[in-house]
C-alpha cells in the first residue's frame, strides 16, 4: 500500500478510529470468497459511517496488551447500503450461480500456462493461448468491457480504468495476475481466487487433480454495472500475466504503464492479492498480507568432459550436482521470530482476542514482549508446530528442476538443478547468494571442481580440477523482500480493515454470525 496521507485516503469521508477497549458490538464474520468478493465492492463505495468494533474478553493466561494489535471501527458504505443488501440477494441467487459456473467452465478450457522460458511477448507463440482468453472475458463480461476503458500492456497484461465522477480524489488500484497457482494434491484448501496464469502441471498427474488448474472471475465489477453503480473515486484494475516467473513481461510493464499515465503517488490505496481468513470456535481472524518475501532462483550448472561410460571417472556430472543439492539440503536455513515480524504481531493479535487459546502459549507470547527468553522458547515452539509457519519465518530453498545427460553410455558434459529460494523478509537477494557459496565450498574443494559463484571466481582452474560448478540466477528475475506496510498510523491499512469488518459484518451468506472478526496481519509463505 502507498504511504499516503489521511487526506488522501479519507478526503470526504470520516476517518476511522481505533475502537474503544469497551466496545460492545459484535462484528460478524464470513466466507473467504465472501470477504474477497464485497470487500473489493464495498472499497469502491466512497461514503461510510463509523460502527463500532467488537472486543471480546481472552480467556485465561498472562494478558497481552491489546494495544499490540489495534483494531479499527468498522467502514460502511452508507450511501449504498440498499446496493449492497441486492448484492447480497444476487449472490445466493441460483441463477447467478450457474452463470458463474458457466463462465468458469469456458476459463477452464483456455490453458495460459506460464513457462520459466518464455521469451518476450511477440517472440514466443506460446503467448498467443491469451488473445483467446481476452476474447472469452469480452463475451463473458460485456459490460466490464464496454464501460471501462481496457488497455493492453505489452500485448497480453491488461489495464482498465473505471471513471469516478470526483477527479480530485485519488484512485484506487486494485491489481493480481491472470490467474492462479495449482499444484497437484488432493486439497482444495490451496485454491485462490485470480485469472490464467498459471504454473505448468505434468500431464502424467492430470487425473490427480480435484479441482481444474485455471479459474477466474470478473463477476463482482460485472455486478455493480449491472447495478448501475458509478463510482465517485476512479478505480485502476492491473492484471500481470507471468506472475508465476516473476512478472518480468507483465508486472514490469504495468509499472511503466501506471507511471507513465498516472504518475508517481498517483493512487490512494493498493490492494493486491494476499490472505484469506481462519474460522475458530469463537473467533474470526482476517490476515490481510502487509509483507512479502523475496525471491532468487538459484541455477547449478556443473560441466566436465565426455566420454564412454563404459570408462567412468568417480563422479559424473550427475553424481556431482547430487552431492552439491544434498549438501544445500543439509543446511537449511534457520527460522528465526524477531519482535517487529508481521507473524510476531498477528501473534500478539491472536492472544489479545481469542479466548480459545492455550493458556500457557498466552502466557508464553506474554513474556515474550520484554523477555528475550521467552522470544526464544517462543521461537522454537512456533517453527516446530508446522511447516508452513516455519516457512513464514525463514528462507525457503526447494530443487524443482533438474537435468543431464542424453544418452545412456554417454557420459554427460553437463547437468543443472534450479532451486527455488523465498527469502525471509529480514534477510536479502545477497545474503543468500553468501550461504549458497559457503555451503557448497567444502563439496567443491573436496570433489576438485573449480568454482564460478555470480559471476566471481571463488576456486580457480588447475590440473588436478575434474570440473566447474557456476552458480547463477537461473531466469534474472531475483527480488528483494518487500517493504512492511504498517499496519498503526496507516490510513490506508485502517481503510482496508475496517472494510474487511464491514464486508464481514453484512453478509448474508455464512453460518458463522455468533462469532466476533478482528483484523490481525499476515504474510503469505510464497512471493
Amino acid at each position: 500500500m502507498p504511504n499516503t496521507s489521511k487526506k488522501d485516503i479519507f478526503q470526504g469521508i470520516p476517518i476511522p478510529a481505533v475502537a474503544s477497549p469497551r466496545s460492545k458490538t459484535f462484528i460478524y464474520p464470513t466466507f473467504r470468497t465472501s470477504l474477497a468478493f464485497l470487500s473489493g465492492i464495498a472499497i469502491f463505495l466512497t461514503f461510510f459511517r463509523r460502527q463500532d468494533v467488537a472486543m471480546i474478553s481472552v480467556g485465561s493466561g498472562t494478558p497481552v496488551p491489546r494495544d499490540s494489535c489495534p483494531q479499527v471501527a468498522s467502514i460502511t458504505p452508507l450511501k449504498h447500503l440498499t446496493l449492497l443488501e441486492q448484492l447480497e440477494e444476487t449472490f445466493v441467487d441460483e441463477n447467478f450461480r450457474q452463470d458463474s459456473y458457466h463462465k468458469l467452465g469456458g476459463a477452464v478450457q483456455i490453458p495460459t500456462v506460464t513457462y520459466d522460458d518464455l521469451r518476450p511477448p511477440g517472440e514466443d507463440s506460446r503467448w498467443d493461448i491469451y488473445v483467446e482468453f481476452h476474447q472469452f472475458l469480452a463475451s463473458s463480461f460485456p459490460l466490464v468491457h464496454s464501460i471501462l476503458n481496457k488497455t493492453t500492456v505489452n500485448s497480453y497484461a491488461l489495464a482498465y480504468h473505471w471513471q469516478g465522477s470526483d477527479t480530485s480524489l485519488k484512485p484506487v488500484l486494485l491489481t493480481a495476475h491472470q490467474g492462479f497457482a495449482h499444484f497437484p494434491c488432493h486439497s482444495e484448501s490451496l485454491m485462490t481466487n485470480h485469472l490464467t496464469d498459471v504454473v505448468p502441471i505434468d500431464p502424467d498427474t492430470l487425473q490427480e487433480w480435484i479441482h481444474p488448474p485455471f479459474s477466474g472471475t470478473f463477476d463482482a465489477i460485472e455486478s455493480l454495472l449491472q447495478k448501475g453503480f458509478k463510482p465517485t473515486r476512479t478505480v485502476v484494475l492491473a492484471y500481470g500475466i507471468d506472475e508465476e516467473r516473476g512478472g518480468i513481461s507483465g508486472a514490469t510493464a504495468i509499472r511503466d504503464y501506471l507511471l507513465s499515465n498516472y504518475g508517481k503517488n498517483a493512487f490512494s490505496i493498493l490492494v493486491d492479492e494476499g490472505g484469506g481468513h481462519e474460522i475458530r470456535d469463537n473467533i474470526i481472524i482476517a490476515t490481510p498480507s502487509v509483507a512479502e518475501k523475496g525471491h532468487f532462483d538459484l541455477r547449478m550448472r556443473v560441466s566436465a568432459p565426455g566420454g564412454h561410460s563404459s570408462v567412468p571417472p568417480d563422479h559424473t556430472t550427475i553424481g556431482i550436482l547430487a552431492a552439491l543439492i544434498v549438501e544445500l539440503e543439509a543446511h537449511p536455513y534457520t527460522p528465526h521470530l524477531y519482535r517487529n515480524d508481521v507473524y510476531y504481531t498477528n501473534l500478539q493479535c491472536q492472544a489479545a482476542y481469542d479466548p480459545d487459546l492455550d493458556t500457557d502459549f498466552r502466557a508464553l507470547i506474554a513474556r515474550s514482549l520484554t523477555s528475550d527468553k521467552a522470544l526464544s522458547e517462543l521461537e522454537d515452539k512456533i517453527f516446530k508446530s508446522s511447516l508452513q509457519i516455519k516457512a513464514m519465518g525463514s528462507t525457503t530453498q526447494a530443487t524443482d528442476i533438474i537435468h543431464g545427460g542424453v544418452k545412456v553410455n554417454a557420459l554427460p558434459e553437463e547437468a543443472f538443478a534450479v532451486v527455488n529460494h523465498r527469502i525471509a523478509t529480514y534477510s536479502s537477494v545477497s545474503a543468500v547468494k553468501a550461504h549458497i557459496a559457503a555451503t557448497l565450498l567444502p563439496v567443491v574443494k573436496k570433489l576438485g571442481l573449480s568454482l564460478e559463484a555470480f559471476g566471481q571466481e571463488i576456486e580457480v582452474l588447475s590440473r588436478e580440477t575434474i570440473g566447474r560448478l557456476s552458480l547463477t540466477d537461473a531466469w534474472g528475475t531475483a527480488l528483494e523482500p518487500a517493504p512492511v506496510t504498517p499496519t498503526t498510523g496507516n490510513p490506508a491499512y485502517e481503510f482496508l480493515s475496517g472494510t474487511i469488518i464491514s464486508t464481514a459484518k453484512s453478509t448474508i451468506r455464512t453460518n458463522h454470525t455468533d462469532k466476533p472478526v478482528i483484523v490481525a496481519p499476515g504474510i503469505p509463505t510464497g512471493s
